[in-house]
């Protein structure tokens, strides 16, 4: 096997210091264009590659991040990923993707690993059990760059991006409200993290603002957001509520769900319940009928959430104090064909 080719090999082959090579191949100016050209033919056509580890080791910075999300097979998470490795790459960084599958304890453990990988930074959307935060506090507290997106809390000092899910949810709620109906069921996850919070807080909110009573019972909570358990929840709201008009479901995947099961059970999707999700996965095209939802735009909040990362890690090396941002993403309503009446969506300022 041939051994690798090194500066110094290029300096010995050419009759030139070490530093010398080095500085041709970055074009200091102290050096000449014909020492430059020399150097970097030599470099190409022995197929030289720098050293990473010691271009880290001089500059401190490793030139990898660790992105950690609560579950691949999301779709919006799938556009997540997209966007922090198309935008990582224009800078030359390298991505560690990480799954917590919504854990609090591999969301502990993953970024110790990515601190003890020495990487430059961390995007992090939290986990549905995580309701502590001394793990994240220490390594912000500890020096490493910390970036929340999506799945965030409010006692973290850090940048974050986010949508507005409370305005969302309400104008999700609203146009259910405009279309005609009466009595919304809201399915959600457990109300631990504040998106989950904030949307629940959105529906209700719409309720109250246009004259409907806001009815506890019509709030369906879910272990897991599923497709499964959406589809188990539909036969519940049946049963427990005939009545209902309306479904606004935590996530696309959850509202798939209610929908398979509302159509199993003779429901009649939108003449007699409209549905409403979140997200705009790929299956609210071919779902029958094809799913209204609200565009929570993934690929977006990626590459915002890499750009508030990269810019610390920047001025974090030049020494320069670091103001953290809130970026808020926004979102609209994907009309389809699940809500009863083609009404045309209306945002509201809820400030």
């Amino acid at each position: 096997m041939a051994s690798k080719v090194t500066l110094k090999k290029i300096a010995e082959s050419l009759g030139m210091s070490t530093a010398t090579v080095s500085k041709a191949l970055k074009d200091y100016p102290d050096i000449s264009s014909a020492t430059k050209q020399k150097v970097k033919e030599l470099a190409e056509a022995l197929h030289y590659k720098p050293n990473s580890f010691a271009q880290s080791l001089r500059t401190k910075q490793s030139k990898v991040i660790g992105l950690i999300i609560p579950e691949i097979v999301h779709h919006f998470f799938a556009n997540i990923i997209k966007g922090v490795i198309d935008s990582a790459a224009e800078k030359g960084y390298l991505v560690i993707v990480l799954q917590s599958d919504e854990s609090y304890e591999n969301e502990k453990e993953q970024i110790q690993m990515l601190v003890d990988k020495n990487v430059d930074g961390i995007l992090l959307s939290l986990a549905d059990t995580t309701i502590q935060f001394d793990h994240l506090k220490q390594t912000i507290n500890d020096g490493t760059r910390v970036v929340l997106y999506d799945k965030i809390s409010k006692v973290i000092n850090c940048s974050k991006v986010i949508i507005n899910d409370q305005k969302a949810a309400f104008n999700a709620t609203k146009f259910l409200i405009d279309s005609g109906c009466r009595k919304i069921a809201h399915v959600c996850g457990p109300l631990r993290p504040q998106t989950t919070i904030d949307r629940y807080l959105g529906y209700k909110k719409a309720l109250e603002k246009n004259g409907l009573e806001f009815d506890s019972s019509l709030v369906f909570t879910i272990d897991r957001l599923t497709y499964e358990e959406g589809y188990e929840t539909a036969a519940k709201i049946i049963t427990s509520h005939p009545d209902v008009d309306g479904v606004f479901a935590f996530t696309d995947l959850v509202a798939t769900g209610v929908l398979t099961g509302l159509k199993e059970l003779g429901v009649s999707v939108p003449d007699q319940i409209s549905i409403i999700g979140f997200s705009n996965w790929f299956l609210t095209k071919i779902t029958s009928p094809k799913l209204t939802t609200v565009n929570q735009p993934g690929y977006d909040m990626g590459c915002e959430a890499f750009r508030l990362l990269h810019d610390e890690i920047v001025l974090n090396k030049e020494g320069t104090k670091i103001e953290h941002q809130i970026v808020e993403i926004p979102t609209e309503i994907v009309v389809r064909d699940s809500v009863k009446k083609n009404v045309v969506p209306n945002e509201t300022d809820l400030s």
